[in-house]
């Protein structure tokens, strides 16, 4: 039991809390977080969509959950705004049903190679679909972004290193997918470089598709925004090389739990908590600081 309960929090990138009221359907976030099904887009080249990929429990099986209330409240907070006279819409794309082609057994041998399709991979093909049905209802290419927390995160910075043209940008918010490499490799006592030969030793097979998966990011062309925290245990101090890569604009959130000077606190659908995991520093209602960013990475991109 000991054994299961360690091998399983290997897999863990973003906790999805059942008290704060999961979201598990795909569509169009209304200003109070409510879904509706994309049907038709009334004046579609009068909107900018932004589709949001939510974060994930395990590296490549399927979920029970998509997203909650509290992951989701700032991309909400976006609805409605208008840039050059074009509304905003979030699109909230639940992938949790998606399984990669690879068991649980992969992940904890010594050097098996990756056969098949990640989840993340077939995340990326999921973004792609959408982005042409979009285009199909009458959504310029140039008024469609990507988005994403954690895995989704990851999962939007693969997609423009795969696809660089069928959308205008994107936005990462603390991308990560393998583990808390972070804490559990002592990123900070020990330096990245010896903290991944660690991780390698450990996990070869994951560190392979993760070096795979980075080096496609390395060669991204499109501009994008990603924003980090140091104190995420999951990717926070593993992200430096981000900022090799030209056009993109990395923002490290702060050094502690407070934006602007404001302490964060995660608001759910009936409760509000203290932010006090790096990893969900952008689901922090202070974290809406960073809006007018946000609306000025979009404005310059359509």
């Amino acid at each position: 039991m000991r054994f299961l309960i360690f091998t399983v929090s290997l897999f863990l990138a973003t906790t999805v809390y059942a008290n704060d009221h999961n979201i598990n359907k795909s569509g169009f976030l209304s200003k109070k977080l409510s879904v509706s099904a994309l049907s038709k887009i009334d004046n579609p080249e009068e909107k900018i969509i932004l589709i949001y990929n939510h974060g994930q429990n395990t590296f490549d099986g399927a979920s029970n959950s998509c997203t909650d209330y509290g992951q989701i409240r700032n991309q909400g907070s976006l609805v409605g705004e208008r840039i050059n006279g074009k509304e905003i819409m979030v699109y909230n794309l639940c992938t949790h049903k998606i399984k990669g082609d690879m068991p649980l057994k992969w992940w904890i041998s010594k050097d098996k190679p990756y056969v098949g399709k990640t989840k993340i991979d077939k995340r990326v093909e999921a973004n792609l679909q959408l982005v042409k049905q979009l285009n199909s209802l009458g959504v310029p290419k140039n008024q469609i972004f990507v988005t994403g927390h954690s895995c989704g995160g990851l999962t939007t910075l693969l997609f423009f290193s795969r696809h660089p043209n069928e959308a205008a940008g994107g936005i990462a918010y603390m991308q990560a997918c393998f583990g808390q490499l972070t804490k559990q490799y002592k990123v900070k006592k020990l330096g990245a470089d010896k903290a991944l030969e660690k991780f390698k030793k450990k996990r070869p097979g994951p560190y392979k598709v993760r070096e795979k998966f980075n080096d496609e990011i390395k060669n991204l062309k499109v501009p994008l925004l990603a924003f980090t925290h140091p104190k995420d245990n999951y990717e926070g101090l593993l992200s430096d090389w981000l900022e090799d890569i030209p056009g993109m604009k990395r923002i490290v959130i702060s050094d502690d739990f407070k934006i602007n000077g404001k302490k964060c606190k995660k608001k759910g659908k009936n409760q509000t908590d203290p932010i006090k995991k790096g990893h969900n520093m952008d689901q922090g209602t202070c974290f809406q600081y960073y809006n007018s960013e946000i609306k000025n990475y979009i404005k310059s991109r359509i």
